[in-house]
């Protein structure tokens, strides 16, 4: 394809994404950044504590930690307008970091037009449900993720002292990305693990010498409020306590939630090690982004940004795969998985806004909780790939050397029988010994 058909292609793809974007419902009118503004704002100008501000007449207010709100102040020192403007800059180019370090090996690996699989990859991104939402609410989650990933990719990944340390700070502005100290244990990283632990102590202690009463209403008591965020058993609640609040929206059952968790943890701590001991890290990376949406008591359907390491390990493992069924399979898996997380489709069993969701029937309960089994199926089926072809690319960085040299002359052989014996004639080493003719 040439240069100028590629340049057509995309400026088409990015117009018919930009016409979706404008005339699709849902744009959720900055919701979360407004709350995060009049909070911040109102701690900050001594007119309240953090966890004081309670949006008009409704039951919800700031729901992160005190580091959190520390890490928000350039929000609260400008009007509203602008503190959307800003929050809503940084999303969209932590998104564009994030399509560029999941798939730019892709590109390369494959001898594709990077600029323009790059620029692909990032319509598609903006049109990923998780992606539209995570904007449209002025939410944290494209933040976080580029955060973990590269500290993921240029630190952990490549062994340096300071890894780990971004994933403590994450895990001291949302909770949620603790989970990832626990890849760091699970993988063998305990040195990086230690770093994110103590950077995720120190941040908070922080916070509470900054903002020592909100600290402390924070641990005791508004960490505990989930009335604060919304009903568990609500739609877009779609963890695995969502999907346990919505067999019983008034009783829950702490014992079947929990022994879900036990059944998701045992399944990563045996798929990580695995993945692991195989040279896989960016497997067990994405593992840990699945589990992460799992485990929070509330996942949200913006949360799910966190997939997009997961789904873009399986299409490559697609792209991989030699069998023609296998490769059909994975794509098929792969663009089913997008399509779904896209459609919003668990809305169709939505009561309302922050309403108590018990849908009726096995349709309504396999609907409502649709999300949650695309979860469980990556975590069960995500698959590894074969020695020859690491994926820790995904997290370091750098592609194996060695696997795309064999296999890119591998395929040049198979186009031309003859390059073996022009290569053997070229490369003084592989010359048949003098007398041995």
């Amino acid at each position: 394809m040439t240069t100028r058909r590629r340049v057509c292609l995309l400026a088409g793809s990015a117009a018919a994404v930009a016409a979706f974007l404008v005339v699709i419902p849902g744009r959720r009118g900055w919701f979360d950044v407004s709350v995060y503004h009049a909070a911040v704002r109102q701690w900050l100008f001594g007119h309240g504590g953090i966890y004081d501000y309670v949006v008009p007449g409704k039951p919800y207010g700031f729901t992160y930690p005190p580091f959190a709100a520390v890490c928000m102040v350039p929000l609260a020192v400008v009007g509203r307008y602008a503190a959307i403007a800003l929050m809503v800059s940084v999303s969209i180019v932590a998104a564009g970091l994030i399509c560029y370090w999941l798939v730019d090996p892709i590109a390369r690996r494959h001898g594709w037009s990077r600029w323009f699989t790059v620029g692909v990859a990032g319509c598609l991104f903006a049109a990923y449900g998780p992606t539209r939402d995570t904007i449209s609410f002025g939410q944290v989650n494209l933040i976080l993720l580029a955060i973990v990933l590269a500290d993921q990719r240029f630190l952990v990944g490549r062994g340096h002292w300071l890894g780990g340390i971004g994933i403590g700070l994450a895990a001291a502005i949302k909770l949620t990305p603790a989970v990832f100290i626990g890849y760091l244990l699970l993988t063998g990283k305990r040195r990086a693990a230690g770093v994110a632990a103590a950077t995720a102590v120190g941040a908070t202690a922080l916070a509470a010498l900054i903002a020592p009463g909100s600290s402390w209403t924070f641990w005791t008591s508004a960490l505990w409020q989930t009335d604060r965020v919304g009903q568990l058993s609500y739609v877009s609640n779609q963890s695995l306590m969502g999907l346990v609040a919505r067999l019983d929206p008034v009783h829950p059952s702490r014992i079947l939630w929990a022994l879900a968790i036990v059944a998701v943890l045992s399944v990563w701590a045996y798929r990580s090690r695995a993945a692991v001991a195989s040279g896989q890290d960016g497997v067990a990376f994405a593992l840990a982004c699945v589990v992460a949406c799992l485990l929070s008591p509330v996942t949200w359907v913006h949360h799910l940004v966190w997939l997009l390491p997961a789904l873009a390990l399986l299409f490559d493992a697609g792209l991989r795969a030699g069998a023609r069924r296998a490769r059909a399979a994975l794509l098929g898996a792969a663009g089913l998985a997008y399509v779904i997380l896209s459609s919003s489709l668990v809305w169709l069993w939505s009561t309302g806004p922050g309403v108590a969701d018990h849908p009726a029937g096995l349709t309504g309960f396999l609907g409502s909780n649709a999300y949650v089994w695309v979860c469980l199926g990556l975590l069960l089926l995500l698959p590894r790939q074969t020695a020859a072809a690491p994926t820790d690319e995904f997290v370091a960085g750098r592609w194996s050397t060695r696997a795309t040299t064999e296999e890119a002359e591998t395929d040049d052989r198979i186009r031309d029988p003859d390059l073996h014996d022009r290569g053997t004639r070229s490369d003084p080493q592989l010359r048949p010994a003098a007398g041995r003719q």
